[in-house]
This record gives structure tokens, C-alpha cells and sequence, in this order.
């Protein structure tokens, strides 16, 4: 079906009345069974779902947003959220929030839940696990309104908010080659996730414009945690021809990074340089500081909550996706600067 399914569409289809598609569906007890199945199978091949949003608008709008992200613990999405917050309240909203954990079948529980609630529209920032995005299609499919930030799904169109990853990683790689790295790697994030993807090919084309010759061995994929960074980091480090230079997917891995480097007693920066991104508050307080690219997370929430909100109350039908893409910038400290 392209629109939302209600019980008129299962009982014009089934040839019965709309009560006792009604009652087959609450298991009431005065419905053969074999009309009871009938009822439950269409229904389940269909995606029917009691539609709470629709019936709680016509009493009134609820004025709620649902907001789901990867991890609350980031101060990435922590600081994003305040720009969400800051924008729903001036607009009259409110916020149902949650975090996925990066766990795909987490963040199925939470849309599944949120949606079935009081959520009229919903800001999402993708699990590193989420491939699959059946979840998302179907909400699409009930003309439920939502806006992407940072982590994109490619194909799926709705608004989205991002920054220049691209740009940001490209700038990263030349200020490295500034300072004296030739031989620059590349610690990325799962696969799957699209800013990781996106920061990878602006590292390829600066390493082109460079004219630095791309190894394939230079990129490694690890998961967002420290472990992971610490053991993708030593295995760099005991290549045969050992990066000078090494930009990192996010601070958080970068520590990881760091502390492998100190164990194996390789300088920062004058061994290896490091450049990272989110610029988190620890960048300031690691020794060496901690080089990192800045991005406008404030902003990012402000206009994503906007976005939303605007295809709220202009109507899904009048509403035409949009994709705002922020500029970046790098914060040079210690890690990659050399005398």
C-alpha cells in the first residue's frame, strides 16, 4: 500500500465490516477464527499499526519530536542536542529523546516505540550497525516526517543536516603534508557509516592533489571504541613502511590512538602527527594536545529541529526535502604541529 493502511482498507479488501476488522484485531472473542486470522494475516502483510499520532491529533496537536541518536556519552551529540532543544522550545515543542547505543536492533525498538506515541516527526542520527533501512521506509510511507543529521542514509529522501566531511578531511590531510608527514593513514570508522565514507574520500583527494600515492593498507575500519582504535593504531604502526602522519574519524578513537603511539614510545608529534575530528573538550586536556577538526553542533541542531518542524506544520504534501551542508573548521594544536 503507498499510504498509511487503516481498517476500512483491510475490511474493504476482506469484504467485512469495519467493526469486525476492529474486533479481530483486539481479539475479541466473538469473531470466528478463521475471520480472526484473515484479519491478522492482511494486517501483518500490510504493516498495519494502530495509528495513536492520527487520533491524538484530532483532540490536538501533541507538539513532541522524537530525537534518536547513536550515544548521549558523545559530546557530539550531546552538543547538537542542545541546538535541538534550544530550537523545539522557542518553536513550542517538546523532545522524546533517546540513544541507540550504536545497536541497530536498539534503535528499531526505539523508532518502533516512539512512533507509535506522541513523536509527530523525528530528528535521527544513524547506529554505526544500520544497513538496513526498512525501518525508515516504512514511517516514510505513513507520511511521518523526519530529518537526518551527521549519519546519512544513502537513497533515503528526506531533509538531512550535514557538514563538508569531504572539505574537512581534505583540510586535515594537507595541514599533515604542511608539517612534514608524506606517508599519511587513515583510521575510519564501520564501513556503514556514511561520515566515515565521506571523510575518506576527501583524505583520497588530498592525498591526489598531493600527488602522494594511495595505499590500501593506510586505511583501517574499526568500530567506535577506544580498544578497537588502540589495536587498529599498533597494527599501523608495525607496517613495514610506518605513516608519519595519521588522521583520525573522530577524538574519541583519536585517544585510543595516542595511547597505543605512547606505549610503543613514538612521538607526537614529531614521530607520528595526529589530526582528528569533533574537537571535543578533552582535546584540550590530553598531552600532547590533540589536533582536531571543529564542527558547528549548535547549528547542526538549531536547523535540523527547524526543518523539521517547518515540514510539520506546512504539511508533508507541500514539503520538499532539503540538505544543508555546514562548513568545518580545523583547531590546530600540539599533535600535529611540528617545530
Amino acid at each position: 500500500m503507498a499510504h498509511q493502511v487503516t481498517i476500512k482498507d483491510i475490511a474493504k479488501h476482506l469484504n467485512i465490516s469495519v467493526a469486525t476488522v476492529s474486533r479481530a484485531l483486539r481479539d475479541m472473542p466473538d469473531i470466528k477464527p478463521e475471520t480472526r486470522q484473515a484479519v491478522l494475516d492482511l494486517a501483518k502483510e500490510w504493516d498495519y499499526q494502530p495509528n495513536v499520532l492520527a487520533t491524538s491529533l484530532v483532540k490536538s496537536r501533541t507538539k513532541t519530536l522524537g530525537v534518536i541518536v547513536p550515544d548521549l556519552g558523545y559530546h557530539f551529540f550531546s552538543s547538537v542536542i542542545k541546538g535541538i532543544e534550544a530550537e523545539a522550545l522557542y518553536r513550542g515543542y517538546s523532545l522524546l529523546l533517546t540513544q541507540t547505543g550504536e545497536s541497530y536492533e536498539r534503535e528499531l525498538v526505539n523508532l518502533q516505540t516512539l512512533s507509535r506515541g506522541q513523536a509527530e516527526g523525528f530528528i535521527i542520527s544513524l547506529s554505526q550497525e544500520t544497513s538496513n533501512y526498512d525501518h525508515i521506509n516504512r514511517l516514510i510511507r505513513k507520511g511521518i516526517p523526519i530529518v537526518f543529521f551527521d549519519r546519512d542514509a544513502v537513497g533515503i529522501d528526506v531533509s538531512k543536516v550535514m557538514v563538508d566531511n569531504v572539505g574537512a578531511a581534505y583540510e586535515a590531510v594537507i595541514h599533515l603534508y604542511q608539517n612534514g608527514c608524506r606517508e599519511i593513514a587513515f583510521l575510519a570508522g564501520p564501513r556503514s557509516v556514511t561520515v566515515s565514507n565521506q571523510r575518506i574520500e576527501g583524505y583520497k583527494k588530498a592525498l591526489q592533489d598531493l600527488n602522494l600515492s594511495f595505499k590500501d593498507e593506510l586505511i583501517v575500519h574499526g568500530e567506535y571504541n577506544l580498544d578497537k582504535a588502540i589495536a587498529l593504531t599498533h597494527g599501523l604502526m608495525n607496517l613495514s613502511s610506518r605513516p608519519d602522519g595519521l588522521v583520525v574519524v573522530s577524538d574519541r578513537l583519536a585517544v585510543g590512538s595516542m595511547m597505543a603511539l605512547r606505549s610503543k614510545g613514538i612521538s607526537v608529534p614529531d614521530d607520528v602527527s595526529v589530526v582528528s575530528f569533533n574537537d571535543e573538550p578533552i582535546c584540550s586536556f590530553l598531552t600532547p594536545t590533540l589536533s582536531s577538526v571543529a564542527q558547528p553542533t549548535t547549528e547542526i541542531g538549531r536547523i535540523a529541529t527547524s526543518l523539521l518542524i517547518n515540514q510539520i506544520e506546512d504539511g508533508q504534501e507541500f514539503y520538499k526535502p532539503q540538505v544543508r551542508v555546514l562548513k568545518t573548521h580545523l583547531v590546530i594544536r600540539e599533535s600535529s604541529k611540528r617545530k
